[in-house]
């Protein structure tokens, strides 16, 4: 069973992120992690109830929420300003808010609703990342996290809109990574099924036949994602950019038969 990590912050480490998409799920877990270990976090969602109990669960001397869609310039530029307000830095940007409101074939889309996937999947990323840059890593460096998913590295049955837009933040972590080197780093986390309320249309009711899949025999938990994102988002990775680490419990090993 996977030990979830104590949410006993350690020393502080005067380190500061803001995680986007964070009042449950992968988000949070990001953000436990984080805390964990001894940074300061700032946490966003829509969702201003779910925003305050993450917080509580996080500890409020060491975390604060704002709410808001992050697909608005507003509430990005607001979510940053707090952040600065609150604790004098961001030195960290976890970009995990995201969408996928719709099941279905690509024929059959309607394009605006793949407007909206992509402004708040992708553009609410740049966004975020431009609203960091300028408040505080452009001038003291820092690094930058983006939430992708294996739907963005293969086709993805009924998920098309999602992968297309997870795939675009690929591309996006690696310009990012060129353009804000050697200052900032850029990675990117690509995760297999992950069972959180975002997810539970894939598993939901037949968890045992979802997981069959995967070599190492369960679907992922936001710890899972916590752990590695707090690596990349930390001196340990000082020499890792541009990068996309898939974690998919061995998914991808079967893809060739194994």
């Amino acid at each position: 069973m996977t030990q979830l990590p104590s949410t006993t912050p350690a020393a502080d480490t005067g380190r500061v992120a803001l995680v986007t998409g964070a009042s449950r799920g992968i988000g949070f877990g990001i953000a436990q992690a984080l805390v964990a270990r001894g940074d300061r976090v700032c946490i966003t969602g829509r969702n201003e109830d779910a925003l305050k109990e993450a917080v509580e669960r996080l500890g409020p001397d060491r975390a604060i929420g704002v709410a808001g869609k992050a697909h608005d310039e507003a509430h990005q530029a607001v979510a940053v300003e707090r952040t600065m307000e609150a604790f004098g830095r961001v030195d960290y940007l976890a970009n995990n808010a995201g969408t996928n409101p719709v099941y279905g074939l690509l024929a059959d889309l309607d394009l605006g609703v793949a407007r909206k996937v992509y402004e708040t999947n992708v553009i609410s990323a740049l966004g975020f990342a431009q609203q960091t840059w300028k408040a505080w890593q452009k001038d003291n460096g820092g690094a930058i996290l983006n939430i992708t998913s294996i739907a963005g590295l293969a086709p993805s049955p009924f998920i098309g809109a999602y992968g297309i837009s997870k795939a675009a933040m690929v591309n996006l972590t690696v310009q990012l990574a060129a353009e804000m080197a050697p200052g900032v780093r850029v990675n990117s986390i690509a995760p297999a099924v992950v069972k959180t309320k975002f997810a539970a249309a894939l598993y939901e009711g037949r968890e045992e036949e979802a997981a069959a899949g995967y070599p190492l025999g369960r679907l992922g938990v936001p710890e899972d994602i916590g752990g590695a994102a707090a690596f990349l988002l930390g001196d340990e990775a000082g020499w890792i950019t541009g990068q996309n680490l898939v974690i998919d419990g061995g998914l991808f090993l079967r893809a060739g038969g194994a």
